[in-house]
């Protein structure tokens, strides 16, 4: 890769982790911290955008600047266990379960709709 795939890396993988920062603080911020709605809403969003992005069929350099650095960057798996693992510590059965399965079974819809989507541009 060249330097300027790199800095391309660089600048949107922050670019991307500033995004997350600042959705799931407005996020968080109105829907409370009972259920992770942030990651939740970034997580799926994630998902429809490295759908529609395999579905365009990029380039193998586009790619990993949109998806592995930006997309790659504002989703997050290690906070979504994270946040699961802290509901069932706290007792909140039922909503870190709701958390996994949600997260699981939307993001594959959503995903799969976005590849759909990028495949019909």
């Amino acid at each position: 890769m060249s330097v300027w795939i790199w800095l391309a890396v660089l600048f949107v993988g922050g670019l991307g982790a500033i995004g997350r920062f600042l959705l799931d603080s407005l996020i968080s911020g109105r829907a409370g911290r009972e259920f992770p709605y942030g990651t939740f809403t970034i997580n799926v969003l994630g998902a429809l955008a490295l759908g529609l992005l395999a579905g365009l069929a990029l380039t193998p350099t586009l790619y990993t600047i949109a998806g592995t650095a930006t997309i790659g960057s504002f989703t997050t798996f290690s906070t979504w266990m994270f946040e699961t693992h802290r509901l069932a510590e706290d007792s909140e059965i039922p909503r870190a379960v709701a958390n996994t399965l949600l997260s699981l079974a939307i993001g594959l819809a959503i995903a799969l709709l976005g590849h759909t989507i990028g495949a019909h541009v």
